[in-house]
């Protein structure tokens, strides 16, 4: 039996990357300061995992951005439009890596950077790789190579990791029509072969080939596919331990072509579906080795030993205790790093951090599952104390809140109706709001400089007062308010600079929700969120926002949204209690958050937004399961938003998605105006809006607020044309694909002005069109 983990954080226990990363791209540090930052991470955490007793430590799982992007590097993926800073000699690998994720504005140069969108159902982003008609590839760099050979000079043997070919080429966008991009499978083999090669030199034993697109409906071609890649693999390299890596849901109707694959090791997900192994045990091959994905991966909860040991038992019962690997359920770069750092009860009482476990702790539960497998006594009391903690947990009466229950039962179908149909509203809205054509306005939050972060943990240290602290909001609050009456744009927000995290703001105010100081997890490139613990019922003892979104109001002529993050976002973006239905969490946030949309609307606020970045993220990975979840989070949606009058505009904002086979479902959220990334993808994102003929009012983000760089306002109006072409002139608003908040004030007050810009031109070309 061994001990294997499929991948671990790799931002650092401090977020030493993003901050090493963040200095670099600024000018401030060297690109060798960056480097040796990497090997630190790495070397801690192949060393944290040896020690541990993991038997099967992963390399390349560290990425400076992304793995799918340092895949695309490494096969030499590389879009034409890249190519010029490849000749720039100033240039390393490293820039021409990072202008590929955040686009490059310099030297002459103006190159947007790739598609971001989420990787399956997580809240981590991916970039999306782009492919061309019979695109060739080729090795570029040898990033899987060194970081193994660097192992090894450390004197650990590691098991490289790396994404599947045929996932890989799942998870990009055909660039051209005409071609399927499966069909690139025999160009690209060709470079994993020649990697194999160079790692066989190596003496490498283990490879890890990720292919979490065997728990996805895929096609015959595809799965042909997966038949020729593995074939050729053991055709070549017949000695190497090839484990082939599932996770975030059961093999389903992929069961029987995945256990005829001819690979050493299987790894199965056994958290999100438990229930299949009975059914891969069923037909498991003699020669297949399977690795048994116990400990969530992406879940923040102790696991429970008993049932981890009674899965154990029923695969050693089949297969013996020799072919059985005991593994995280997924990578551990979903989890936050290590539960030691956790030391202060203020933040985390010890009642729920009992309950916990981060990836330092999940590293030790696959170890002591192994050792309580094979009936090692000095084990027994860890597994005395792991029962103790989870039956605490049960019991405890933190966990369940009477009122919150009886409220979520008595919900009836006119609380998550609105008064009147969204063409009845329109009249009644553009009458009582008056905004011209084209509306201007922001998603939400504006950029929160040092000085500003540096304000509230000096608050919370109780280095400023309440009063010095409000003080300081209020003035960041108002000159922000008045570059946007000078900017020209419509609807206003107030900025956000009392808050920390669109996720964390609110959980710090609803009851059922507790937090931690270093409980980073990796979102996207140097971006990591500080997901909220959602440990029981949650209602909302006091209002959250109107405070502020008030004293905006009360500064201006002009109209300010209120600005909440609704409910399937909240219960997305948190780690959520594993003990109830995700849907009956759901609901209990959406009464809260109808709660505060009911106390803002009281306040004078006429526009209210409630972000949903995560509806689509939400989605089970198989279709079968769809409607389920779509019922209940639409519905959650409605709640949250119903308990207005006709005349309070109601938004959502949703990021990095593909909406074309959910679009109905969107349509039913009922939300009078959607605000949506479209930059990146050229607009395209908008056909599904089109073809629906979506009845409600839309804003197609006209400028990627994840990259630096500014566009100018002709490339603003040139999106914007393409999407008049698709979209009533009537039902568009005028935005930034996302909140500002990431990004520094100069490059936003120039986008911003772009941007409204570009909204007269369109203002003018349609006046000009009507006098014609």
């Amino acid at each position: 039996m061994l001990t294997n983990n499929l991948g671990y954080p790799r931002i650092g226990s401090k977020r030493e990357l993003k901050k090493a990363c963040e200095q670099y791209w600024s000018g401030n540090s060297s690109i060798q300061n960056l480097v040796q930052t990497g090997k630190e991470i790495r070397k801690h955490n192949w060393e944290l995992q040896k020690e541990a007793g993991i038997d099967l430590v992963p390399s390349n799982d560290f990425s400076f951005y992304d793995q799918v992007l340092d895949l695309s590097l490494t096969v030499g993926s590389i879009p034409k439009r890249y190519h010029e800073v490849i000749l720039n000699k100033g240039n390393s690998e490293l820039d021409l890596y990072f202008a590929m994720a955040r686009g490059y504005q310099k030297d002459g140069l103006d190159i947007t950077a790739m598609e971001m969108t989420k990787w399956f159902d997580t809240n981590y982003h991916y970039i999306v790789p782009e492919f061309l008609k019979n695109q060739q590839f080729k090795l570029f760099s040898t990033k899987l190579l060194d970081e193994y050979n660097e192992s090894i000079r450390l004197g650990i043997k590691t098991k490289p990791v790396i994404i599947g070919p045929v996932s890989y080429l799942l998870l990009g966008k055909e660039k051209e029509s005409g071609f399927d991009r499966i069909d690139l499978v025999k160009n690209l083999l060709p470079v994993y072969l020649e990697l194999l090669s160079k790692l066989e030199e190596q003496h490498v034993e283990w490879v890890q080939f990720d292919e979490p697109f065997l728990a996805l409906d895929i096609t015959e071609k595809d799965k042909e596919a997966f038949r020729y890649v593995y074939t050729e693999i053991k055709k070549k390299f017949p000695r190497l331990k090839t484990l082939l890596a599932t996770y975030f849901g059961a093999l389903e109707d992929n069961k029987e072509l995945t256990l005829a694959l001819p690979v050493h090791t299987l790894h199965i997900d056994l958290v999100r579906n438990p229930e299949q192994l009975d059914d891969i045990l069923a037909d498991i091959p003699g020669h297949m080795n399977l690795s048994l994905g116990l400990v969530d991966g992406r879940n923040v909860w102790k696991n429970d030993f008993e049932a981890s040991l009674s899965l154990i038992k029923t695969a050693v019962d089949k297969l013996g205790k020799d072919r059985i690997l005991i593994s995280p359920s997924c990578s551990l770069i979903h989890s936050p790093c290590d539960l030691d750092l956790e030391t202060n009860e203020v933040v985390l009482s010890a009642d729920i951090k009992q309950w916990l476990s981060f990836a330092r702790q999940k590293i030790d539960e696959v170890v002591v599952l192994k050792a309580l497998a094979e009936q090692d006594e000095n084990a027994l009391p860890k597994l005395k104390a792991n029962k103790l903690a989870n039956e605490c947990r049960k019991t405890s009466d933190l966990i369940h809140n009477a009122a919150v229950k009886r409220r979520v039962a008595a919900i009836t179908v006119k609380d998550d109706q609105r008064e009147n149909t969204f063409g009845v509203r329109q009249r009644v809205q553009c009458e009582a709001l008056n905004l011209p054509l084209f509306p201007t306005t922001t998603i939400g939050s504006f950029p929160q400089t040092q000085e500003v972060r540096s304000w509230r943990a000096k608050f919370k240290k109780g280095d400023l007062s309440l009063t010095e602290y409000y003080k300081l909001i209020e003035k960041e609050t108002e000159e922000t308010i008045r570059f946007q009456e000078e900017a020209g744009i419509d609807v206003l927000v107030h900025g956000e600079f009392e808050r920390n995290d669109m996720v964390e703001y609110f959980g710090e105010q609803l009851a059922g929700f507790t937090f931690t100081k270093n409980g980073w997890v990796q979102s996207y490139g140097s971006r990591c969120v500080k997901p909220p613990i959602i440990y029981g019922d949650v209602h909302r003892p006091a209002p959250m926002t109107v405070k502020w979104s008030a004293y905006a109001q009360s500064l201006t002529e002009k109209w300010v949204k209120g600005m909440l993050t609704g409910p399937v976002t909240i219960l997305q973006w948190s780690f959520v209690r594993n003990d109830q239905p995700r849907s009956e969490t759901c609901t209990q946030i959406a009464l809260a958050i109808r709660d505060e949309v009911v106390d803002l609307e009281s306040a004078g606020i006429k526009i209210i937004q409630i972000d949903e970045p995560a509806i689509r993220e939400g989605l089970p990975l198989h279709k079968t399961d769809w409607q389920d979840y779509l019922h209940w989070a639409v519905k959650a949606f409605r709640i949250s938003a119903s308990g207005v009058k006709d005349d309070t505009q109601i938004h959502t904002h949703m990021c990095y998605s593909e909406f074309n086979d959910i679009i109905q479902n969107i349509a039913d959220m009922d939300a009078d105006v959607i605000t949506i990334e479209c930059s990146r993808s050229q607009m395209d994102l908008l056909d599904a809006f089109a073809d629906f003929k979506y009845p409600n009012e839309i804003g197609p983000g006209v400028y990627d607020i994840h990259s630096p760089r500014v566009p100018a306002k002709e490339e603003m109006v040139f999106l914007l044309e393409k999407a008049r072409k698709v979209i009533p002139a009537a039902q568009l608003w005028v935005n930034p694909d996302c909140g500002l908040k990431t990004r520094h004030w100069e490059e936003t007050k120039k986008a911003l002005t772009e941007m409204v810009a570009a909204a007269k031109v369109l203002r003018e070309s349609v006046e000009e069109a009507v006098t014609l």
